[in-house]
């Protein structure tokens, strides 16, 4: 694993971006204090070729059956991209390029490419999958750990947002294929958001931070107790298989999200 970061800076928002470690960002300290919970496996994280759960970690691509390593058994979980090192193609004060191509055990070719842009108050990730070869099915999603308190003294974070449904969820933790009305917390659920995802989080008298995408589909994940996560995908758990979008030679698989925030 490469130690090499990336610091990016605006105002007074620093990022910090590891391409070594899953192409993950690393940090996001605005005024000197950090809303990313820290350590190898946190921060936020790519989710790509899928996201959140595989049933059984097997997905169809035509006629053929492919078995992705079940590393949260019984399922394949939050695809490949994570754990493999990215490429820097640029780095400039405030944007940076990194790139991955899938490899084994991803069974397709392909080449997937992160793009991060920060200002004073807002940060954009994109993600593009392309292939010059076979066609495959794919997701894309981000995996953000915001801390659940700032420190300070401050309250925890409250988590807000109207929801057109909710994927209900099976004992196996993935989606029954029924969308049920939103239900209170805590969650580890996916929701549809037909006009795009539009989550705030609020940490009370600190600092609001807006999750926004064009994308519909979110899961809000905050059953531990040090974070909340929050993630723009481009389709439920288990996708691959219910709702596949296909990666093309003449068209990629694109999505993005953006964070803004402002001081209370």
């Amino acid at each position: 694993m490469s130690n090499e970061h990336i610091t990016l800076a605006a105002g007074d928002a620093e990022v910090v971006l590891a391409p070594g470690n899953g192409g993950r960002v690393s940090g996001l300290r605005i005024g000197g204090t950090e809303l990313l919970r820290q350590g190898e496996r946190f921060g936020c994280f790519p989710m790509v070729p899928w996201c959140g759960r595989t049933r059984n970690g097997r997905f169809l691509s035509g006629g053929a059956v492919h078995q992705m390593p079940l590393n949260a058994p019984p399922h394949a979980i939050h695809g490949t991209a994570r754990d493999g090192a990215w490429h820097i193609a640029r780095a400039t004060g405030d944007e940076a390029v990194i790139t991955y191509d899938l490899v084994e055990p991803w069974p397709y070719s392909g080449r997937v490419t992160q793009a991060f842009a920060l200002t004073e108050d807002a940060f954009t990730l994109t993600m593009s999958v392309e292939t010059y070869d076979s066609s495959f099915p794919a997701q894309i999603g981000w995996h953000p750990w915001f801390n659940r308190n700032l420190g300070g003294g401050g309250q925890d974070v409250r988590v807000d947002f109207t929801a057109a449904w909710q994927e209900e969820r099976g004992d196996d933790h993935l989606p029954t294929g029924n969308r049920i009305g939103p239900r209170p917390g805590p969650w580890d659920d996916c929701f549809g958001m037909p006009g795009g995802v539009d989550v705030t989080l609020t940490w009370p008298g600190q600092l609001e931070l807006k999750v926004a995408s064009r994308e519909e589909w979110v899961v809000v994940y905050d059953e531990q107790p040090e974070a909340v996560c929050v993630e723009p995908q481009t389709g439920p758990p288990n996708g691959l298989n219910t709702l596949p979008r296909l990666v093309t030679p003449i068209e990629p698989l694109e999505a993005s999200a953006t964070w803004t925030w402002r001081r209370l």
